[in-house]
């Protein structure tokens, strides 16, 4: 039977700006700036840190241990997550699991992806694929083009959403015309392009209804959380304003309508289903009050599904919601999707990207993301898909359990240890604020080598 849960709290954020793919970061350096980032804004030292959980794909075993022994050498367990495109939300998932059931109260998460140019491939030729059985349904209900295969997979949802519901190729565009809108407003967003919906309409076709401006880019970059428990921020009541409880949270994996040759279901819309419905449930929260959703837009048919998936439009209606101006700012609008600018417009560095959501809604929910502000917010949820499948849905509140107020930003200067307002501008830190976070009791010069100067160099 399993034991009560103890509430857990995401103290502290921070990330990188994401770029694009070109080898001129190595990802040593991109995780040590998200994890100072992160802790600095929690305001704690490395010493306090009890486990870490390293996220990425792509690397060698043990490449968290490269990136965290830069902040100390504690002999604290560090585990290495890989799964898939949700990733950076499993290592949340645990990092919450471990507080929740008393094995630590303090966890320090970080993902970090150095990635390929070009779409995703398959690096071991030499044994099974482990979507192999989804792509076989594929073969066999859609066929198979040229096109990159989770193109295909993803817009073949797309296709089956227009033939049962009557969505069109216009209405496709629109997520992705709104994602790369939005993204203007965020500072670490890989781009920062706004797009008339014809211009998304007659960019590149990829796979259709896909264009290139409805397809998330590959991408280097780095996240990093510091979650606590209920009695370390106890023992900090003057961070409680800026702490923000998981209220609900969710990792399910596939059921067996994957293989119902649905083009939808094969891209994991149950399991989506799955995990938002339990962990809404968990935080006590309807989909109506959902005011801010960071969404998995791998590609803009994935938006599309999942938007039903998530319970934010009723099944088939999704595209309805769209064509309202109902997931974006403005007078009809229902939840702001991806105010970040998604996965399409900000970047996907697999194992960064769940908690570069993380990060963005936290901001959210402290008020502090005050250029990109949702009124009267008092849930946020996070949603982070990768085929194979892991899904992990998040659902965030205030400690105070009230709706966000934005603050300025010269207010969160004074209380941030940044001394800035990370939530929009993306800088770096310090020497000083290095040293701050560093352990005190067991660092090694050593392990750090050149990043501190490398990431100086970069601001």
């Amino acid at each position: 039977m399993v034991g009560q849960k103890q509430p857990v709290y995401v103290l502290g954020v921070g990330m990188t700006k994401f770029i694009k793919p070109r080898g001129k970061v190595d990802y040593p350096e991109l995780g040590f700036e998200a994890g100072v980032k992160a802790m600095l804004d929690a305001h704690i030292n490395y010493d306090d840190v009890e486990q870490g959980v390293a996220c990425y794909c792509y690397g060698d075993s043990t490449c968290g241990q490269r990136v965290f022994y830069q902040f100390g050498m504690t002999g604290i367990p560090v585990y290495n997550v890989n799964n898939n495109c949700s990733t950076g939300s499993t290592g949340l998932f645990m990092g919450r699991n471990m507080i929740a059931h008393g094995a630590a109260d303090c966890v320090l998460v970080v993902g970090f992806e150095k990635m390929f140019p070009g779409s995703l491939q398959t690096f071991f030729q030499d044994r099974a694929n482990p979507t192999g059985t989804t792509n076989l349904i594929m073969k066999e209900t859609r066929g198979v083009t040229k096109a990159p295969g989770a193109a295909q997979l993803f817009g073949n949802a797309g296709r089956e959403h227009m033939e049962k519901y009557g969505s069109t190729i216009e209405d496709f565009a629109e997520i992705g015309r709104i994602n790369h809108a939005h993204s203007k407003n965020n500072p670490y967003s890989q781009f920062q392009d706004e797009y008339s919906l014809d211009q998304v309409l007659k960019s590149t076709m990829i796979h259709e209804p896909l264009t290139k401006l409805q397809c998330c880019p590959t991408s280097d970059g780095a996240a990093a959380a510091v979650l606590v428990s209920q009695s370390f921020l106890d023992a900090r009541p003057e961070l409680k304003s800026q702490a923000i409880l998981i209220a609900g949270q969710c990792l399910a994996t596939d059921k067996p309508a994957l293989f119902n040759r649905s083009a939808i279901e094969l891209v994991g819309y149950s399991m989506s289903e799955l995990a938002a419905t339990t962990a809404l449930e968990e935080a006590k929260v309807h989909p109506d009050e959902v005011k801010v959703c960071e969404l998995h837009d791998c590609f803009s048919a994935n938006e599309m599904v999942t938007i039903e998936a998530l319970g934010l439009a009723p099944r088939g209606k999704a595209h309805e919601l769209i064509r309202k101006g109902g997931i974006t700012y403005g007078p009809n609008s229902k939840v702001v999707i991806n105010p970040s600018g998604g996965l399409i417009s900000k970047g996907h560095p697999l194992g960064a990207t769940g908690l570069a959501q993380c990060a963005e809604l936290v901001w959210h929910m402290r008020g502090w993301a005050n250029n990109r502000a949702v009124e009267d917010t008092t849930v946020a949820l996070q949603h982070n898909l990768g085929l194979g499948g892991a899904v992990v849905c998040t659902v965030y509140k205030r400690a105070d359990g009230k709706a966000a107020q934005s603050v300025s930003s010269q207010d969160v200067a004074k209380i941030n240890g940044l001394g800035y307002n990370p939530a929009v501008e993306a800088k770096g830190f310090t020497k000083a604020q290095v040293d701050q976070v560093r352990s005190k009791k067991a660092r090694s010069d050593w392990a750090l080598q050149d990043t501190e100067q490398k990431v100086e160099a970069r601001f």
